[in-house]
Formats: structure tokens, sequence, C-alpha cells
């Protein structure tokens, strides 16, 4: 029975060895696509990572990172100069603030439009809706910021001078707040409705029809079908979005910030730039950017966490 039982198991691993052979002569293809995103992960990702020890290290040319020596206070100077300097503390709030405020106007946008699109019956009107909704997406910020000035300048700017208003939509902080977060849902809720247009795709139109013999109307079909249909392709992307509600781009609110509104207009990004970058302070810069990444990973994980709670399936 032992030679028996050795024996099947060996034909059961040869069987194995095989058939996984035969997977990947089958589908190597795919392997060698994978293969270019894992060495770029890999070779811009990953082994930067090294130079991390910068937040904790004296920063001198010549010599590699392992060598550099440790910084004062066991290696933290750089976090105690940026904790105990009131403008890192403005600029994490402003992140905050306006992540959240993009988060709650800009998140719903795309969703709200997929589903006006996806209810449109005129495929050519669908077509140039979708076209004319995506182009913003693909401008830069600095022209983006440059047509806005033309529109909404406080003494010049065509709204003002079509209504006869001097309204400060770049100078007052509480209006540029405002211009600055109907500017970004603009931008971008054309092209994240992509997704979700794709997801929308993905529904059994069985159910559609189901629920029309029903007598759901048009309101109750997008409730109780579509709605649920893309429960969880909603659910990822706000994990994501969440994940990243400490981190901030630099080219948004390096173009619209200006003097009058750097209260509420300066964030990590641009105040990495001007304090750490400008000032030739890579360790200071270096030790923002940790402490930006470690935060929105413990975001990150609490979201995935609280996702998974809730019944849904979470990004991991």
């Amino acid at each position: 029975m032992g030679k028996k039982k050795m024996m099947a198991t060996g034909i059961v691993a040869t069987k194995r060895k095989g058939s996984f052979g035969a997977y990947i002569r089958r589908y190597w293809q795919l392997y060698l696509l994978l293969l270019l995103p894992v060495v770029y992960f890999v070779v811009f990702k990953y082994v930067p990572m090294e130079y991390i020890q910068i937040a904790f290290k004296k920063y001198k040319l010549g010599i590699t990172v392992w060598e550099m020596p440790l910084a004062k206070n066991d290696g933290f100077e750089w976090f105690i100069k940026a904790f105990k300097n009131p403008k890192f503390w403005l600029s994490v709030r402003n992140t905050v603030v306006l992540n959240l405020l993009d988060l709650t106007f800009g998140f719903p946008a795309p969703i709200i439009f997929a589903i006006i699109l996806n209810e449109l019956r005129f495929s050519r009107l669908k077509k140039v809706t979708q076209t004319i909704a995506y182009m913003p997406h693909f401008l830069s910020w600095v022209i983006i910021y440059s047509v806005s000035l033309a529109l909404f300048a406080d003494n010049d700017g065509m709204i003002n001078q079509v209504l006869g208003t001097k309204i400060p939509f770049f100078s007052d902080p509480t209006h540029w707040i405002v211009s600055y977060i109907a500017i970004g849902v603009w931008q971008n809720f054309g092209w994240g409705s992509i997704i979700y247009l794709a997801a929308i795709a993905g529904i059994n139109p069985e159910l559609y029809e189901a629920a029309m013999v029903d007598g759901a109307g048009r309101l109750q079909r997008i409730w109780h079908v579509t709605l649920p249909g893309i429960r969880s392709t909603i659910v990822v992307l706000l994990i994501m979005n969440l994940g990243n509600i400490l981190g901030s781009g630099f080219d948004r609110p390096f173009a619209f910030q200006n003097n009058l509104v750097l209260d509420v207009a300066e964030v990590l990004s641009t105040y990495v730039y001007k304090a750490g970058i400008k000032s030739l302070q890579l360790e200071l810069t270096t030790a923002v950017g940790l402490f930006q990444s470690v935060i929105c990973l413990f975001f990150l994980l609490g979201s995935n966490w609280l996702s998974r709670k809730l019944g849904e399936r979470g990004i991991f």
C-alpha cells in the first residue's frame, strides 16, 4: 500500500508539473507583457526606496547614502524641525481640507455623469458629450489656470465684465477654495467616468428587463440595478482616494496659489518645494515625504479594513 501511495503521489506531482509547464507555454505572451511593468516598479519604485534613509541622515555629496552620518536626535532631527514649523501644520491642514472637499464633490461627479451617459439613447449625442467631457483631462494645469484667469480675474475677467461685478474668485480665500474645487471637478469628472461606464457595461441586461417587467421606472432601475452593479467599483476607487487623503499633486495648487490666499492654498507639495528643494534641504524634503507616505498608508489600510467589515471585498 505504501509503494502504491508513493507512486500515485509521484504521478500527481508529475501531472501538476506538466500542467504548470503547459500553462506557461500557452500563456507566455501574457507573462512577457507583465515583465515590463514589473521591471518599471522595481527600478523606479522599489530601488529608490533605499534613499528614504536621507530623512534620518545628514546629506553630503560624494558619498553613498549608507555612509552618510546620522542626523541629530537619533536621526529624527528633520522630523522635529518640520513638526515645529507652523507652516508645516498649516500645509497639512490645507492638504486634508482640500482633498476632503475634492473627495466630497469630485468623487460623486463621474458616477453621476456615467449614469446619465448610460441613460442616453442617442448614440451620436452620447459620443459627442463624452468627447467634450474627456478633453479637459488632457490639458495641463498651467493652461487651465491661464484660461480660468481670463474668465475669472477680479477686474478684467470675462465673467465679471459680463455680470458687471467684481467677484474675487482668486484673491479671496473662500472664493479661491470654491473656484479651486469647481475647476478640479470640471477637469476630472469626464475622464473618471470611464471606469464607471465600463462597470455599467458589465451589468447583465436581463436585470434591467426584469426590473421593467416588475414596473420599475428609470430612477428605480438606476437605484436598484445600476448602483448595486457598480458598488464594488465605487468602493475600490473610494478606498484608493482615501489612501491619498494627505497626498497632493504639485501642478494644480502651485499654478493656482498666490500670496493673497496662501493661508488656504499652501499644501504639502508646495511647502516641500519651497522649504526643502528651493532651500536645498533634501533631508527635510525626504522626511516630509516619508511622513505623507506613512499617513496615507494608514488611511489606505483603515479604509480597506472598514470596507471589508461592511461586507465589501476591498482591494486586498
